[in-house]
């Protein structure tokens, strides 16, 4: 009878540190999935820049700022806002000296890329920023928000 006694804690405690493992890993699966989500979003903020939005993206445009697409060459080629500069920020482009040839430090410049999931216009304008730029605007919502408003 001991033995069987036994046997069962032992089958209890192998069942329920089973139940334990299954537990952890399923909010390791959990908290993963939504930290990959969480890195897909733009940044609603970045830090020495002030965010717009399509509204006042379009006010800037008819005023004659430089908006500046960091998407890829074959993203700007299919559309892009009106007079827009093209300077791809994964690219050896994406320069301090290339930025200048657009918008001079103290002059305003605004960075967008393809909405809130692209992240090139958040790290554009973090670039910018660092570099010394002193009116930085992050058009977060970026180049679908614009044709969504069909300007």
């Amino acid at each position: 009878m001991a033995y069987n006694t036994c046997y069962h804690y032992r089958a209890v405690r192998i069942n329920i540190m089973k139940n334990y493992f299954l537990l952890l890993f399923t909010l390791f699966v959990l908290l993963t999935v939504q930290n990959l989500r969480a890195d897909k979003i733009a940044p609603e903020k970045i830090i020495g820049a002030r965010t717009i939005s399509t509204g006042t993206a379009k006010l800037l445009l008819d005023r004659g700022y430089p908006f500046v697409d960091v998407r890829g060459k074959s993203d700007f080629d299919k559309g892009h806002l009106p007079g827009a500069y093209h300077l791809s920020v994964k690219s050896d482009d994406f320069s301090a000296k290339n930025l200048s040839k657009i918008a001079a430090k103290d002059a305003a410049v605004i960075f967008y890329c393809n909405g809130i999931t692209c992240l090139g216009s958040a790290m554009a304008t973090e670039q910018a920023v660092l570099w010394g730029w002193e009116k930085v605007f992050y058009y977060r919502e970026g180049y679908k928000a614009w044709q969504a408003a069909e300007y």
